[in-house]
């Protein structure tokens, strides 16, 4: 070690500098020299998603190499900036539809992988798949054919959701179900604008959203809606996810939150129904929502609900919510329907008439909402929220006169 060397001689071998010299010796120089580096060898051949899984039981910081960052460094092998096509391709999305905010890359992804997989189903029969693994072995060859296809699906999926009244991430139901839509949108490429293809899509979408189907692992349902999709509008069997989907009415008691998809969907499915503010009775259609912070709220206001000692769960549940403008919740203020409903009459020059008409859009039961029965009230407005289910579905809900309903809405839904 020649820098030793030098030490000691700089030091013309001064015994308190020589004791200096072994201490960092034994302390710092050999714990050097004998440190161990843990070290995992993986040959050529190692399949990607174990490549995965090592990263991720050795890493100390518990962070996951997801699928996207996994793939771009396997197509940079072959001069392709997967990294920088995406980041191009999301602000195309996104230019015309903020509902696209909700794709990431490793959902791209795996659209264009559902759909690979489904293109060789017809020609060799084999499995449809699009779980992890299969994105993981997704071929450069594939991704290039079928990229603009798949981003062009997104696209249709986002203006047919636009006709829906779902706008973007906000009142998304789920993001996980983009991903078959988009893939069902490609493939049939321009006949997804037909009426009758429309009306299936759609059936197909509401069904998974009010039967709550895409709530956890998804690739499997993945695989099956998209084969299953383009069989039944090619005159087939009906889906399983339509099969699938069932929702029980006292389901709408314990929708409380966005947290639920089928709070959500209920929300698009009133402002499809036509709902028009209290106030200006304005549609609460896309220049509405993106103009004047429509949210969802408590038509029997909170503060009314709680000094009457009314069962949170009835007043808090969807039943008693619907899409309004920030200042004319703020105008209901904490008053009973009838008292709010009359000084939206005097002070802002509506109608009886049109008031009525207005809350009819919403789905609401007048004669009882005006007298604040709200027992009554909870119950016609759930039957009436069924039968937007149903319309949107294309499946009577069944369990009206249960046991069950009647305890928990103390009476039949008619």
């Amino acid at each position: 070690m020649h820098w030793e060397s030098g030490f000691s001689a700089y030091f013309k071998f001064d015994s308190e500098a020589m004791q200096f010299m072994q201490r960092f010796r034994n302390e710092i120089w050999l714990r050097f020299q004998q440190f161990k580096v843990p070290a995992i060898e993986l040959t050529q051949d190692t399949p990607r998603e174990a490549v995965c899984q090592v990263f991720e039981k050795v890493n100390t910081g518990g962070v996951t190499l997801t699928v996207f960052e996994l793939m771009t460094a396997t197509f940079a092998a072959s001069d392709f900036n997967l990294r920088e096509d995406w980041d191009a391709r999301r602000v195309r999305l996104t230019a015309k539809h903020e509902i696209l905010k909700a794709v990431d890359g490793t959902s791209f992804l795996t659209a264009v992988t559902l759909l690979a997989s489904y293109q060789r189903h017809l020609n060799s029969k084999t499995a449809v798949s699009c779980k992890r693994a299969d994105v993981l072995r997704l071929e450069l060859a594939d991704f290039t054919r079928l990229q603009g296809h798949v981003e062009e699906g997104f696209k249709k999926a986002a203006e047919l959701l636009a006709e829906e009244k779902i706008f973007d991430t906000k009142g998304l139901p789920y993001a996980t179900q983009l991903i078959p839509l988009a893939t069902i949108c490609a493939q049939l490429a321009s006949s997804v604008t037909q009426h009758g293809v429309k009306q299936q899509l759609l059936r197909w979408y509401w069904s998974g959203v009010f039967g709550e189907l895409y709530g956890g692992a998804n690739e499997t349902r993945f695989a099956m809606d998209l084969p299953e999709m383009i069989q039944w509008i090619g005159g087939g069997l009906e889906p399983r996810t339509i099969r699938d989907a069932n929702f029980a009415p006292t389901r709408l008691l314990s929708l409380q939150s966005r947290l639920a998809a089928a709070y959500k969907g209920l929300a698009a499915l009133l402002m499809k129904h036509g709902s028009q503010d209290f106030i200006s009775g304005t549609p609460i259609d896309l220049n509405t929502y993106f103009n004047n912070a429509i949210d969802i709220h408590h038509l029997f206001p909170r503060v009314w609900c709680e000094a009457n000692k009314l069962p949170r769960d009835k007043w808090n549940s969807v039943v008693n919510k619907a899409p309004l403008a920030a200042g004319t919740n703020r105008f209901i203020s904490g008053d009973a329907p009838s008292v709010y409903l009359a000084r939206i009459e005097k002070n802002k020059q509506v109608s009886s008439g049109n008031l009525d008409g207005f809350l009819i859009s919403h789905a609401i039961p007048v004669a009882e909402f005006r007298a604040d029965h709200f027992d009554v009230f909870i119950r016609h407005r759930a039957s009436a929220l069924l039968g937007l289910i149903e319309n949107a579905t294309g499946k009577t809900v069944s369990g009206r006169d249960s046991e069950e309903t009647v305890k928990a809405f103390g009476g039949t839904l008619p």
